[in-house]
């Protein structure tokens, strides 16, 4: 699959220190890339250089195959749309003047803005002052600003910020449809985990400026397999007994743990055990949440 979005060991520093160290970003062509992280983990300043609007410290940028630079930066940025930190919008401007002006930046055609006003759900406050506009209303606006000209790669910082639940989901649906609607590759950045597992089909997570894990939401997923916690008469013998017969035990707390939900490895130590005169006093599956896996990731790059 072809990489539309690769940083080079990206690095960028404020006052001597790094705010994103060596990160390096890898977004395949037709993915909603899930850029993830706690508040401050320097997700924004990332997606700043991607679209060179501030400049990296030491490492590279490459988006639809060639490298941002000053030279190329406005080339690459007429096939990229944006939306980050705040929607920029004239107040005393309607919601269609302010994507007309969009129109003429960016030379597409203003028979998109209905389009546009269509798919994020404006078309009848088309006309309204976007300074009257609610929190919600502003960030579909600058939405459907970056969407003008059907770009080939959408960068979303935040985008469910200050949304009410049914702004978020209609959002997530959005995002969710833009690969298909218009071939659009999506990165978009969230400190929230249940967000980015209900849109992403690849994910990053990003703390302290350092990547911890980068790979398709399938295999973040994986993490989560259920085990089974067992609790014996013996816990020490029926380790022992499990191991030595090569099953996947493992002793934590006062417990022991079948790194596994197969039915047919459970039932074989319970037989083992019943051979061995061990009593099975307590059986029960566990299995990791996301946020248990992102915390814990998280946790372990502190």
């Amino acid at each position: 699959m072809e990489t539309v979005i690769q940083t080079t060991a990206l690095t960028k520093q404020y006052h001597g220190k790094n705010v994103v160290t060596e990160l390096d970003l890898s977004v395949p062509q037709g993915s909603i890339y899930g850029f993830l992280g706690p508040n401050g983990a320097g997700k924004s300043t990332t997606m700043k250089m991607i679209l060179g609007l501030v400049w990296p410290t030491s490492g590279s940028v490459a988006v639809l195959g060639k490298t941002v630079n000053q030279k190329n930066r406005l080339d690459i940025l007429k096939n990229t749309g944006s939306l980050i930190e705040s929607p920029a919008y004239y107040g005393h401007l309607s919601g269609r003047e302010n994507l007309s002006l969009i129109c003429s930046l960016k030379q597409v055609p203003e028979r998109q803005i209905d389009e546009m006003l269509q798919i994020v759900r404006l078309k009848d406050a088309a006309n309204k002052k976007a300074g009257q506009y609610s929190l919600g209303m502003k960030q579909r606006l600058g939405l459907a600003a970056a969407l003008l000209g059907h770009p080939k790669v959408l960068l979303l910082d935040e985008p469910t910020n200050g949304l009410d639940p049914e702004g978020i989901q209609e959002m997530r649906e959005l995002i969710c449809s833009l690969p298909k609607r218009y071939g659009m590759t999506v990165l978009v950045s969230s400190h929230l985990l249940s967000e980015i597992d209900l849109m992403a089909t690849h994910v990053g997570i990003i703390n302290r400026g350092s990547l911890i894990f980068q790979d398709e939401l399938s295999v973040l997923h994986e993490h989560s397999r259920p085990r089974m916690r067992l609790v014996t008469t013996d816990n020490g013998e029926a380790l022992r007994i499990l191991k030595q017969a090569g099953l996947p035990a493992a002793a934590e707390q006062k417990s022991i743990y079948l790194n596994t939900g197969k039915p047919e490895v459970i039932l074989r130590a319970g037989r083992l055990l019943y051979a061995a005169d061990i009593g099975l006093l307590r059986l029960e599956e566990e299995q990791k949440s996301l946020e248990d896996i992102f915390l814990s990731l998280v946790g372990r790059s502190v």
